[in-house]
């Protein structure tokens, strides 16, 4: 990975960071001020509530995003540490399926006219589930790679002896 593409990704992760910190400090503002409205509609405090814990599910997998970069970068990635921040990459987007399963269940008893959105909504929570699965795969293909780099090591070591 060439030094250009680790510093735009370096650099989109902290623009994406740096702007969910933002929205998540003014949903806490707002969660604060407790300002729902009183018309009867959906209150607020709970989508607030579950929109700052969704927010923390894609920073931890920033974070974690970010660690891999540094690990690729030093050429360490292919290594059981990696997979540390995988499983927490996986454990965030499950975390924020669950997450979102949840804001279907508080959006559906608005949605009884439309039953529709309610689906659409849970195939999203669906497809979320999907790409921790795209992940989980991938964390396996990372365990071949490490298996075989710890197997080619061991055949450098035995090929030095015999030369």
């Amino acid at each position: 990975m060439g030094k250009l593409a680790v510093r735009a990704l370096r650099a989109v992760l902290v623009v994406v960071l740096t702007g969910t910190v933002f929205v998540q400090a003014l949903m806490v503002w707002a969660l604060v001020s407790g300002s729902d409205p009183e018309d009867g509609s959906l209150p607020l405090t709970p989508l607030r509530v579950i929109t700052i814990l969704g927010i923390g599910t894609a920073q931890v997998a920033l974070v974690c995003v970010w660690r891999l970069v540094t690990m690729v970068r030093r050429g360490t990635v292919f290594s059981h540490a990696a997979f540390r921040y995988v499983d927490v990459i996986i454990g965030a987007i499950v975390a924020a399926a669950l997450v979102w399963f949840a804001v279907t269940a508080l959006n559906a008893p608005g949605q009884r006219d439309d039953p529709g959105v309610t689906l659409i909504m849970g195939g999203i929570g669906v497809a979320i589930l999907g790409v921790a699965l795209i992940v989980l795969v991938l964390r396996m293909l990372l365990a071949q790679a490490v298996a075989r780099d710890v197997e080619a090591a061991q055949m450098q070591a035995e090929l030095d002896e015999v030369i």
